[in-house]
């Protein structure tokens, strides 16, 4: 099969479009034919390298994935799917508990495994879900990830309420248009933050009732109107060192922050008297169980939530797509498509 590949750390220069080894599918496993993958900030920091994580070489990234299943189970051979993005062992009691995202060997698709970009994935068939046929590959891979982690910070961490006021940083972003569409399916006034005049538009677009440059405008202050100086009672917090402190600040008492990210960085600091003055809440999220994507999945097939793409690129440019990514220029998910020629193993 023909793959994206890097031997080495480093610029999007190290990717490699190449000849790779077709995965072959063990019990329990199936292969994938890719048809398109979106692409995250977790792959750049792969290819870039990150502090005590040894990533496998030569890696394949790719964590949100759809195509046609070509091998595994008969029952699941032609079925077209996404894929669940989270990898977990299936037998500990947080697997047990329905919260795979708690397995201590819990991995990411294309994170210490090969992923997605790729004309063929090998994955566990539990990681299998079946798409309806009016739901397109590329909408189908830029589902998974970003959605499942928005779902799961707004939801089950944040335990968000109906006419809770929430601000979403960096709208553009997956997460950012994911955990729009999420507050407002909740029933939640959402405010939104972008750096672009485009970007502002589509937050709009999406159900933003404000957005906010941040570029341009003073955000604290900015929130501070819009609530009639009370603040927010969710900030969905991903971009990390650069906005952690005025993202507290746009707080409400007894607010919550729920973060995913430190896109920006990971230092980041608080005055304790006016976390325990204010009784605010700070909450790590990481991913999602399976259950609550299948969860999130039923509105996305119904039509209620739609994941915004930006730029296609064929698998091959996966260099100029990951620059996009680098420079934001992007709004929504950014799309691999991959060829359906594969090796004689699965045919044409």
């Amino acid at each position: 099969m023909k793959a994206i590949r890097f031997h080495q750390h480093g610029g999007p220069e190290v990717l490699r479009y190449e000849d790779a080894p077709d995965p072959v599918a063990q019990p329990g496993e199936a292969v994938v034919r890719v048809k398109a993958c979106a692409l995250n900030h977790l792959d750049l920091w792969e290819r870039r390298g990150i502090e005590r994580v040894a990533i496998p070489f030569p890696h394949i990234s790719g964590s949100d994935v759809s195509g046609e299943v070509v091998d595994g189970p008969p029952a699941d051979v032609g079925r077209r799917v996404m894929l669940q993005p989270g990898l977990s062992c299936g037998r500990c009691p947080a697997c047990l508990d329905g919260r795979d995202n708690f397995c201590r060997r819990y991995d990411v698709l294309g994170y210490r495994s090969d992923g997605g970009y790729a004309q063929l994935v090998k994955v566990p068939v539990e990681n299998l879900i079946p798409i309806p046929e009016r739901i397109g590959f590329r909408e189908a891979a830029a589902f998974p990830l970003t959605f499942l982690t928005a779902w799961h910070m707004l939801v089950a961490r944040a335990a968000l309420k109906p006419g809770d006021e929430v601000l979403v940083l960096a709208a553009g972003s997956g997460v950012g248009q994911a955990a729009i569409q999420i507050a407002r399916l909740h029933g939640a006034r959402v405010f939104a933050t972008a750096g672009s005049e485009r970007k502002l538009e589509l937050a709009r677009e999406l159900g933003a009732a404000a957005a906010i440059d941040h570029h341009r405008t003073d955000m604290v202050e900015e929130v501070k109107k819009l609530t009639d100086r009370r603040g927010v009672d969710v900030v969905v917090e991903h971009v990390g060192q650069q906005t952690w402190d005025r993202s507290l600040r746009c707080l409400a008492a007894g607010g919550r922050l729920v973060t995913c990210g430190a896109t920006t960085g990971p230092a980041a600091g608080i005055d304790l008297r006016w976390l325990f003055g204010r009784q605010l809440s700070i909450l790590g999220s990481y991913m999602g169980a399976k259950g609550e994507l299948l969860e999130a999945a039923r509105w996305f097939f119904d039509g209620k939530l739609r994941p915004v793409l930006d730029e296609t690129f064929p698998l091959a440019r996966a260099a100029d797509a990951q620059r996009r990514l680098e420079e934001s220029q992007h709004f929504g998910k950014i799309i691999l498509e991959v060829s359906s020629v594969v090796g004689p193993s699965f045919g044409a």
